[in-house]
């Protein structure tokens, strides 16, 4: 049995095989053929360049620069606020901590 290898693409590569059907008016099929991926994936990369374009925010990798970012800048802020619930749980252990010294 042999492992089927899977090809991967850059999102510059992604954004310019999408733009050939979204900006220049390509076919599906026409600019599949032209950049040799299958219609399926191309259509799948055209929806998200389009939803991209609409302010929708990709589930995936973002193609779009300010995507990317949006991403970045999400994932910071899920970061910091586990770090913020930590901080609080912590302050709250050792305040109980230092009222039974007190007492």
């Amino acid at each position: 049995m042999s492992k089927k290898n899977r090809r991967t693409f850059s999102t510059e590569f992604k954004q310019e095989a999408a733009n050939l059907v979204i900006e220049q008016g390509y076919s599906i099929a026409a600019a599949s053929q032209a950049v040799g991926v299958s219609d399926s994936v191309l259509r799948r990369w055209v929806k998200q360049l389009r939803g991209e374009k609409a302010g929708i925010t990709p589930q995936g990798k973002a193609m779009t620069p300010e995507h990317h970012r949006i991403q970045e800048l999400e994932k910071r802020i899920k970061q910091l606020e586990q770090e913020k619930s930590i901080l609080k749980k912590a302050t709250a252990l050792l305040m109980s901590d230092g009222a039974r010294c007190l007492r």
